[in-house]
């Protein structure tokens, strides 16, 4: 812990990265800090077609790429490590991690959100074994198979479009009688020959020996229960669950203002703690897409350069 920085930034998603470019472009000492790897849940994307300037065939992890590379030209560190515990009150805010302690003059936290369970029986027992929250990484596990994508918003879809190069039949199960995605991608589920759709549903239990054989579900308006087995010939069914996201908010409550989970701030990214900042999906907003995590990142490193200079 020897080091004191300008800046430390929780989390290398669009927003820490965004962060970490404006803040080593203004020649702040900087340090990110992540957990896992870069990029957060648009690391998981397949496809990113609405963020400006996107080239063809641009991916979450290529875009990431890209922006972690020039992070690193503007002379940002990054170390890998999980923090456990922070002290934000002082002047001088302390982070502890699994691997080391961080001592910074001000900090941004932009940690993310984790992908939302479903909660029912057979969910946890099989991730890995059949349910997935990542299509981009397991969708090739499952070609010539049946596979059923859970929710109704833009990365259910985008997913279970994504799926569809793989998979011989896809179902999206979604709890309500209409899709809650963009009009221009439903459009696109719609006219796939191999995405079907099971309106008015829920999933009420999965269930298999060592792999997802079966899955049970609930009309939510007849209260019937269907349960849908996987064929004999393949033995195994695929089930990605895309239902949001939750913050990772969890080591600063009490210390932050939260409200539903998301750290509230000002329009300046500005936290209840001076000289803490918060950025992209982890604050409370209206709309959580890379473009706007960029501009909350940026926004965050010239406030925290900001109060650097008058503080």
């Amino acid at each position: 812990m020897g080091e004191i920085y300008d800046l430390i930034i929780i989390g290398a998603g669009p927003a820490g990265l965004s962060a970490g470019i404006y803040a080593g472009r203004s020649k702040l000492k900087t340090l990110i800090i992540e957990k896992e790897t870069d990029g957060g849940q648009i690391a998981l994307t397949s496809e990113v077609e609405n963020y400006p300037g996107s080239i063809d065939g641009e991916t979450g992890p290529s875009l990431v790429e890209r922006m972690s590379k020039q992070a690193k030209e503007f002379g940002v560190k990054k170390v890998y490590d999980e923090i456990l515990e922070v002290n934000l009150t002082n002047k001088e805010k302390i982070l502890t991690g699994k691997k080391d302690k961080y001592k910074g003059k001000t900090v941004i936290i932009a940690a993310g959100a984790a992908s939302r369970q479903i909660g029912c029986p057979g969910e946890e027992e099989f991730t890995g074994k059949g349910v997935s929250y990542c299509a981009t990484c397991d969708a090739v596990f499952f070609e010539n198979l049946e596979v059923f994508v859970v929710g109704g918003g833009d990365a259910a879809l985008e997913e279970a479009l994504y799926l569809a190069k793989f998979a011989k039949k896809v179902s999206i199960i979604h709890r309500r009688d209409e899709l809650r995605a963009a009009k221009f991608i439903q459009e696109k589920a719609i006219e796939n020959e191999k995405i079907h759709f099971i309106w008015d549903s829920v999933v009420k239990e999965i269930k298999g020996n060592k792999l997802v054989n079966s899955i049970v579900i609930e009309n939510v308006k007849t209260k019937e229960l269907k349960e849908i087995a996987a064929n004999e010939e393949d033995m195994m069914l695929g089930i990605f669950i895309f239902i949001g996201n939750e913050p990772k908010t969890e080591m600063f409550e009490g210390l932050l203002n939260l409200e539903n989970g998301y750290i509230v701030t000002d329009e300046n990214m500005k936290t209840n703690i001076d000289g803490v900042f918060a950025a992209g999906d982890i604050r409370l907003k209206s709309l959580r897409q890379v473009v706007t995590a960029a501009a909350d990142g940026a926004i965050a490193a010239v406030q925290a350069e900001k109060y650097l200079d008058n503080n």
